[in-house]
């Protein structure tokens, strides 16, 4: 196994978890995201950290980003009274559709498996043009283009 398989396994299997405290029945890129600022010390999770996203900083951005989306649609959750998510208790999380395609377009982004790297994991969630992410990274005050520059760049010098 490489660092590479390592390092996305232990994310895989932390972003779960993440799904799991969150009720969902499938992990999704806003949960390798959080399983990413969860590695300290890495470089992926330096660079979401240079940005102001630790974990917790996370954490709250996408609740920011779940209340405002509801906002859109005309619901407060403020009004609501929405039991916290219990957690989800059938058996591991499936892999969801935005992990799946994050998961695709950063390993598109070499030309052999073996030249990948913990930050081509980021580079992939950070190239969605929509969903939970980008209008996380949005609502956080984080310019996600310059992200994404600033993990080419990394990647480039590597």
């Amino acid at each position: 196994m490489t660092s590479f398989d390592e390092y996305l396994h232990t994310v895989l299997t932390e972003g779960g978890g993440e799904a799991q405290r969150d009720g969902s029945a499938t992990i999704e890129a806003q949960h390798l995201l959080l399983a990413i600022a969860a590695q300290v010390g890495t470089e992926p999770q330096r660079m979401l950290a240079s940005v102001g996203l630790d974990h917790q900083a996370l954490r709250d951005a996408l609740h920011r980003e779940f209340e405002h989306s509801l906002g859109a649609a005309g619901v407060s959750l403020a009004e609501l009274n929405v039991p916290r998510a219990q957690g989800y208790r059938r058996g591991n999380p499936n892999v969801g559709a935005s992990t799946k395609l994050a998961l695709e377009r950063g390993f598109h982004s070499v030309a052999r498996k073996r030249d990948l790297q913990p930050a081509h994991l980021l580079l992939g969630i950070l190239r969605a043009e929509v969903g939970t992410v980008p209008r996380t990274l949005v609502l956080a005050g984080v310019d996600r283009a310059e992200l994404q520059a600033t993990v080419e760049r990394a990647l480039a010098a590597a």
